[in-house]
């Protein structure tokens, strides 16, 4: 651990792995609302948030578990077909808010290409919101819907053991793996259809 006289110990979040008060200074800077982006390995959040003198206010938020609750979806949260909904709903709901632009805040995830936390930025845009972006970074199109992922289980099928425990949870929902790509637009569909309703404008 480094010590002297000149030395300070990092903020106590700087310590825990959750800000990087550098970056963080950055975006504040820009004047923009931000899309926050958090993930675990079983759910992923997207936030649009704004700074105020005393603190941050979350304008309006979006979690991968609303779909399963309020759009039938069957397959597990933290996929990246998930992460791309879930960014959608936060970027509709962002429209409906009249928010028109913001930046991204992806915290201390690595900026992989093509990883979840690109999935959320893509349906935040592909809602109507405009964030700088760099396009190699975005997942394809077969990515987001799942196509992967079903191609994958396809491979599998000729080992019914392996099949039943990778894809388990596909199975409980009875969602067969093979057939995510169809779910995955039939959800988003649901998912445009309810906000052109004016429909579920929650998570502020």
């Amino acid at each position: 651990m480094a010590k002297g006289p000149s030395y300070c110990v990092p903020y106590r979040r700087r310590r825990e792995g959750k800000t990087h008060y550098r970056k963080r200074k950055a975006l504040i800077i820009s004047g923009k609302p931000r899309l926050v982006i958090r993930g675990s390995i079983k759910n992923i959040v997207a936030q649009v948030v704004t700074a105020k003198p005393e603190g941050d206010v979350v304008l309006v938020s979006a979690h991968s578990r609303e779909l399963l609750k309020n759009f039938g979806w069957k397959a597990p949260t933290g996929n990246t077909p998930a992460a791309y909904l879930t960014g959608l709903i936060c970027g509709l709901r962002a429209k409906a808010k009249g928010i028109e632009e913001a930046i991204l805040d992806i915290g201390l995830h690595s900026p992989s290409k093509g990883s979840r936390i690109f999935a959320v930025l893509k349906g935040f845009i592909d809602a109507g919101v405009e964030v700088s972006h760099s396009e190699e970074k975005l997942p394809d199109d077969s990515r987001i819907n799942g196509e992967h992922i079903a191609n994958y289980a396809k491979m599998l099928l000729s080992n019914p053991e392996k099949y039943s425990s990778t894809f388990s949870k596909y199975l409980q929902s009875k969602l067969p793996p093979e057939e995510l790509p169809r779910h995955f637009s039939e959800v988003k569909q649901a998912v445009i259809a309810t906000f052109k309703k004016g429909g579920n404008n929650g998570g502020d």
